[in-house]
């Protein structure tokens, strides 16, 4: 018999930022496992040539065109998908953005786009998917966090104000949700190399450091965040709800300090 304890074929997933890095990364693994997916973005050409990229199995993944900015839109783009395919099994929160800059230089403009995106629209999807999966009973909600939920960094104080706020989202969701049969968790990717960072991590000092810092001692791929994925939708976690699973090669496990094998010190306790 086959085991179907991770079993996700015959879903329908409906991706929120699917176009691209992590979002269409997970998307393709679903795809590929037999699920009916939707992907979601703001940009029609983006998404058309994201679901062309779903070789083997294209007849599997579609889109639809969703800001995520917009609660009107999101509303539309969900009726709109459970009109054509009867249900939403898994809801993927991945829609993101980020500025980077010292705190002190961010407008009202840029906190708001950044938060509107990262927090208001994952919460607003979250709310409009989650209204059809109590109606059926059940269901599965994945938020992409971020390590800096727990970690924030210098420079991106909006974006890990909004990934903390992100994560408290999950928690909030699940306690409500599941006695309704839904299940809320979230997926937190550590430092991950795809087309937005891949100028950033050019810098070889950034990649020491990142080599140092990680106990896995490599930057991560958009397809280490699969397994965990698919994990999260399955019936494997069927008894899982209101976690985070971080997915970030051990990096939020502490500071690797510099001080090598050899280097012995004595002090009080």
């Amino acid at each position: 018999m086959a085991d179907t304890l991770f079993d996700v074929s015959g879903k329908t997933v409906l991706v929120s930022g699917g176009s691209r890095g992590i979002g269409l990364a997970v998307a393709l693994a679903f795809a590929e496992r037999g699920a009916r997916v939707i992907i979601t973005g703001r940009d029609e050409t983006s998404l058309r040539e994201a679901c062309g990229s779903a070789e083997g199995s294209p007849e599997r993944m579609t889109h639809a065109c969703c800001d995520v900015a917009d609660p009107a839109t999101i509303q539309t783009c969900v009726d709109d998908v459970v009109a054509e395919f009867g249900r939403i099994d898994t809801l993927i929160n991945c829609a993101g953005v980020n500025i980077r800059k010292p705190a002190v230089d961010y407008s009202p403009e840029e906190f708001d786009a950044i938060m509107d995106i990262n927090l208001r629209g994952a919460f607003f999807m979250a709310q409009a998917v989650g209204r059809h999966m109590i109606g059926r009973g059940e269901g599965c909600i994945v938020n992409v966090d971020s390590l800096t939920s727990s970690k924030p960094l210098t420079q991106i104080a909006p974006y890990s104000m909004s990934k903390a706020g992100l994560s408290s989202m999950t928690r909030a969701l699940a306690l409500e949700w599941g006695a309704q049969g839904v299940r809320v968790n979230g997926l937190a990717p550590g430092f991950i190399l795809t087309e937005l960072t891949r100028k950033l991590w050019a810098d070889p000092n950034l990649q020491s450091w990142n080599r140092t810092v990680t106990p896995l001692g490599r930057m991560g791929s958009v397809e280490d965040l699969v397994g965990a994925a698919i994990f999260l939708a399955s019936p494997a976690s069927a008894f899982l709800t209101g976690q985070t699973i971080r997915v970030d090669g051990g990096i939020t496990c502490g500071l690797n300090w510099p001080i090598g094998g050899d280097y012995q010190v004595t002090c009080d306790a």
